[in-house]
């Protein structure tokens, strides 16, 4: 079922929407005014769809997801919906029928990007959303109505500053408020027990502070076919947003107090937990959109449903990583203290409508939260885990006859702590890794022990992206030479761009690939000059590195190589180098001193290199601010190299090295998440692989055999690189300002690891690798056929076969068949 596009209905819709909203002409209206309208006439289309699959969800009650996720980087909405609706020629004609001299383009710069995440678990969400949609899975994306996202990057003197993203300023035209849905979440207070006549415990949380859920839907919209799921969004008021009566006495500030405190809590992605209050704020978002999410859930469950215990046949809870961990013990909640079921029935329905996503093995990332604080900000939910743990304890000693050391290790609550990601394995009936050889390290290494006791939750689903918005909307004129050369069923079989493989040889099509890959670096190169003020060459390569800053992800080894080459070029001015654009692209959290550092020092470089007469000829490094989804749609199509460096072992999976790829950059790499399975599709030969793997960095981690101050004072080239991050060189003003990054390197901090992240280990292969750059990209033919073969071969990474996997494998979901119907 597609979506019928009545060209004389949306010009009068977009007039309608100028003449009532704005009271202006369309001649008159502002760009923000004409986006506004062309988005509430693309809506309007939308909503008749969006009805019908409501309808057909009521009609059939088929099992639904909800997927409950901290992060949806959504991007912007407009074109992506065009895309999937198929009419983006056509209101472009609209437009220029009415005579507007802009193109669609410019109106879609006018809406920013949505708040809702930050890197790559958002983004990954993001995806499975529009795959879901355009598969025909029943699902709703769960998440919080940020006000203001994780905030807006703005680069000062060389360093993140950070301020507020304030993307609803102007509205938000797709959402839809349903206030008819609102759910009361509480927090605090205490928990009271009585016995009923039939000899049952109940449990009453009393004197608590609560506030109110209120979801805010977006339409996810499937690719030609009708099926539009909602992005359920929570925002938090206050049961009384304002009391008349302290405002009567004069206490103006206590009669908007509860208002104040409930907006506190969806202000911004990720607060700064390194302070208590943070923390606090931090757990508190968890639970409210997980609560919210699960009572909503329950609700509209039982109006279709009698019993409770066909629940796990009709719902499924997809925890996204460990942040919505708190899902296993609030659904217990639910069934237990609501619906008055006893524990082993609540139980078995909550370990069989629940599962997991596991997406690192950063500790740090597997959460754990101080029993003090977890206990007093949700004392029932507290009281349950406990039960839980217990029931746990004993299986793991009389069931499966485990030592108490080991015991001790798999407790979900130990030495003060909550263990939220084993509360997400004990609680659930799946736990999956999103990379092969990510899944092989939980299993073997990281959750060894509960891999031991429940063999049969743990699977892998290897991560994947959507070739709707990261080929059809982000490089159009590849995905019309794609379409034009093999047929456009690639828009919802990303495999049929195995088809482009005999192209690879295909003289008039290499020309046409490379003139489109020089066409984005010359529109990138724009962009540059405006945001930056720095010039590119758009014959150079274009060596990109985006996505969060973190240690592991080594952008501190990628900034070290450009110093290594720095010197080479100063050391001989006369030599053969070929030009090289080194882009970076990422935010650190607020509270990450050493990322943020680091930031400090690829600006510190760029000024270095790039006033530098001599070796801006071959060398340019930009740091574009505030990289998001739409920044990331102009630079990925333009990229030569993608920068997939990460220690070994490190990286889950990694999406970004897909992304690349689809568009025809050619990976420098380490053997870690999704890379391998990269390599295994190109070849060995259309890839630049260096450096430790995951079992060399494990047994370095395991042995301590590891001394960078070896290499330090054993390799000239390295030991005069880190010298000049103390010399004076980068910061002369400031000489100590990188001190910090250098001691880490080479001196052990306590018992830490010095160099934790094996930079100096890799540091030398990675030079190595890129010289087999330089070398591959003078044979321009070479380097073309290369660039053709990995966006040949990447229809394995599709969002849409990972998605089918779940369901088939986890879920259980069968696509919803809509009924032939025209709008």
């Amino acid at each position: 079922m597609s979506y019928s596009f009545n060209k004389s209905k949306f010009k009068e819709e977009i007039l309608d929407h100028v003449r009532n909203f704005s009271r202006k002409t369309l001649e008159d209206c502002s760009l923000q005014e004409l986006y506004q309208a062309v988005a509430f006439a693309v809506r309007d289309i939308i909503t008749d769809h969006w009805i019908a699959t409501q309808r057909a969800y009521n009609q059939k009650t088929p099992k639904t997801l909800y997927y409950l996720s901290m992060e949806f980087l959504i991007g912007r909405a407009l074109g992506n919906n065009l895309v999937n609706m198929g009419i983006m020629e056509e209101v472009q004609e609209v437009l220029d029928e009415l005579n507007i001299k802009i193109n669609l383009a410019a109106i879609e710069e006018q809406e920013p990007d949505a708040g809702l995440g930050n890197g790559g678990l958002g983004r990954l969400a993001a995806c499975f959303m529009d795959s879901l949609s355009t598969l025909s899975y029943p699902a709703y994306g769960c998440g919080i109505r940020y006000n203001y996202g994780i905030f807006k990057q703005k680069i000062e003197d060389g360093y993140q500053v950070e301020y507020p993203d304030d993307w609803l300023k102007n509205g938000n035209p797709w959402e839809v408020k349903r206030t008819d849905n609102a759910r009361e979440i509480k927090f605090g207070g205490t928990v009271s027990s009585f016995v009923d006549e039939r000899g049952k415990i109940h449990f009453v949380q009393q004197d608590y502070e609560s506030v109110l859920a209120i979801p805010y839907d977006m339409p996810i919209v499937g690719y030609k076919n009708g099926f539009i799921n909602a992005l359920r969004l929570w925002d938090a008021e206050a049961p009384d947003k304002f009391i008349l009566r302290f405002f009567d006495q004069g206490a103006y500030q206590k009669a908007v107090e509860q208002q104040t405190l409930a907006k506190t809590l969806v202000e911004v992605l990720y607060p700064n937990d390194n302070h208590y209050q943070g923390k606090e704020l931090r757990l508190k978002q968890q639970y409210f959109f997980v609560s919210a999410t699960l009572q909503q859930a329950i609700a509209k469950f039982k109006k279709s449903h009698s019993s409770l215990y066909l629940l796990p046949e009709k719902v499924v809870f997809q925890m996204n990583d460990t942040h919505p961990a708190v899902a296993v013990a609030e659904l217990m909640r639910i069934l237990l203290d609501e619906e008055q079921l006893e524990w082993d029935e609540a139980f078995d329905i909550t370990t069989r409508t629940c599962a997991y996503t596991n997406h690192t093995i950063m500790i740090e990332a597997l959460e754990s939260w101080p029993i003090d604080l977890f206990s007093k900000l949700l004392p029932r939910i507290y009281q349950i885990i406990e039960e839980i743990n217990r029931r746990f304890c004993i299986s793991l000693r009389e069931e499966h006859h485990l030592s108490e050391n080991i015991i001790h290790n798999m407790s979900i609550i130990s030495d003060g702590q909550i263990k939220m990601a084993y509360l997400a394995i004990v609680g659930s009936f799946s736990v999956n890794g999103v990379a092969a050889i990510h899944t092989e390290i939980l299993k073997k290494d990281v959750l060894k022990n509960f891999y031991n006791v429940y063999p049969q939750k743990f699977n892998n689903k290897t991560n994947g992206i959507t070739q709707r918005r990261w080929l059809g909307h982000a490089n159009p004129e590849l995905a019309a030479l794609i379409t034009h050369t093999i047929g456009d069923k690639w828009y919802t079989d990303l495999m049929e761009l195995k088809k482009l493989l005999p192209y690879a040889h295909d003289k008039s099509f290499m020309k046409e690939f490379d003139d489109i890959k020089f066409h984005n670096k010359v529109r990138l190169a724009q962009y540059v000059k405006e945001h930056n003020g720095i010039v590119l060459n758009p014959h150079s390569i274009y060596d990109v590195q985006v996505k969060r800053l973190h240690e592991y992800k080594r952008q501190l080894m990628n900034v070290l190589h450009i110093l290594m080459l720095y010197n080479e070029i100063k050391d001989n001015p006369n030599g053969n180098f070929v030009p090289r654009t080194f882009i970076f692209g990422a935010k650190a959290a607020p509270g990450y001193r050493k990322a943020k550092l680091i930031i400090k020092l690829i600006n510190a470089v760029a000024d270095k290199v790039n006033n530098d007469p001599l070796v801006r000829k071959y060398l340019t490094v930009v740091f574009i601010e505030n990289y998001n989804v739409s920044n990331a749609e102009i630079i990925i199509p333009a990229a030569n190299v993608s920068e997939q460096i990460s220690t070994a072992s490190k990286e889950a999976s990694g999406t970004s090295n897909m992304k690349f790829m689809l568009n025809g950059a050619l990976t420098v790499g380490t053997l870690d998440g999704a890379n391998i399975e990269i390599y295994e599709e190109v070849g060995p030969e259309n890839i630049f692989i260096f450096g430790l793997t995951c079992q060399e960095v494990l047994e370095l981690y395991k042995s301590g055999n590891y001394s960078p101050w070896d290499i330090y004072h054993n390799d000239s080239e390295i030991n005069r690189t880190l010298k000049s991050l103390i010399n004076g060189t980068l910061s002369p003003d400031s000489p100590d300002l990188f001190v910090e990054i250098y001691e880490s390197l080479i001196n052990r901090a306590g018992d830490n690891l010095s160099d934790p992240y094996f930079i100096l280990k890799d540091l030398r292969p990675y030079h190595a690798a890129q010289k087999l750059v330089d070398k591959a990209y003078l044979d321009k033919e070479g380097w073309i056929q290369k660039a053709i073969i990995n966006t040949a071969c990447s229809g394995k990474f599709s969002s849409d076969r990972t998605i089918k996997q779940y369901s088939s494998e986890i879920w259980g979901l069968e696509s919803l068949k809509m009924n032939k119907k025209s709008y």
